[in-house]
């Protein structure tokens, strides 16, 4: 599938896209906090959240922030893209979708973790069901999307929180979830690392781990120490061995496995895999606790193994 952008804006400190099919045919239908792959025109494939005000088979829309260590996609999308580029997109894919069952959503943004977080608000004014959203950024430079945050319906719904340092963001974080209803409470957090943590051990405290739900631009970094383990087959009873410094997802390809892969770096989930035996080491951000703890599954494309065999379903 390939899609055309048909215009480029700035908001704060990044670039949104509006991209609508070459060929008009509709685009396929998504949730609030889905994100699409982008193959960009240097070759690589990146993941973007979806952030459109209104779903709409016609256009996706989607914001891109430069990062100082881009390794090429962000940069690439800031530089070189114009309204008129085409790219080859895949269908949206959501790991980060809101919980139904829900009576309060809290909803936290730090940055450019607005992204996911505004379509989310989009849809739940739709259903009409509680919520507040949190927006952190550095400084009012950094406040992407103004205009429509601060417009009705959505501004009586959202807290914006400008320039606070470490320890006042955390404090306000701590308040904003001991004053909500502890039963029935979701939340939904999106942003750099430090942000992230703080918000999830927070309301993991608060609501207990399963009421929270996290997305991230960036899998947590390994430690350094890896160590060689064998990936058992299920299904061929093959065993590949990963050495240490090569990811289990090279691995397996380098012994012909053809295993689906998108992002590469732990934030997409495209290379599940289930795990039939042994301990993975999680290094990805996007399994919940609980299926981080079931060691039912894991990605190939960052984690490793505590036992000296994993046993996978392939």
């Amino acid at each position: 599938m390939e899609a055309v952008i048909t215009a480029i804006t700035d908001s704060g400190e990044i670039r949104v896209f509006e991209l609508s099919p070459r060929d008009g045919a509709p685009l396929p239908a998504y949730q609030a906090g889905a994100h699409l792959d982008l193959t960009l025109g240097n070759g690589m494939q990146r993941q973007y959240s979806l952030c459109c005000a209104q779903p709409s088979p016609h256009s996706y829309r989607i914001a891109v922030k430069r990062e100082p260590q881009s390794r090429g996609g962000s940069a690439w999308l800031h530089t070189e893209a114009r309204v008129g580029t085409v790219l080859p997109i895949g269908a949206p894919r959501n790991a980060f979708a809101l919980m139904p069952q829900a009576r309060q959503h809290l909803l936290f943004a730090g940055g450019i973790g607005i992204t996911p977080i505004l379509s989310m608000a989009y849809e739940l004014l739709r259903r009409g069901q509680p919520f507040e959203l949190h927006y952190f950024v550095r400084d009012a430079a950094a406040l992407a999307f103004a205009e429509e945050l601060r417009a009705a319906p959505l501004a009586r719904h959202v807290r914006l929180a400008v320039g606070l340092g470490a320890e006042a963001a955390a404090a306000r974080i701590q308040t904003t979830l001991y004053t909500a209803q502890a039963e029935g409470t979701q939340v939904y957090v999106c942003g750099p690392p430090g942000f992230m943590d703080t918000v999830k051990t927070r309301a993991a405290a608060r609501l207990g781990a399963a009421a929270v739900h996290a997305e991230s631009f960036s899998a947590p970094a390994g430690g350094g120490d890896d160590q060689p383990f064998i990936l058992r087959l299920l299904r061929s009873g093959r065993d590949i061995t990963v050495p240490a410094g090569e990811t289990a997802l090279a691995s397996l390809q380098a012994a012909g496995l053809d295993v689906e892969c998108s992002c590469e770096v732990g934030v997409c989930g495209s290379c599940r895999l289930g795990v039939a035996d042994g301990v993975p080491e999680h290094r990805d951000a996007v399994l919940s606790e609980q299926e981080r703890n079931s060691n039912r599954c894991f990605m190939p494309c960052v984690s490793r193994s505590r036992t000296p065999v994993l046993q996978i379903d392939l």
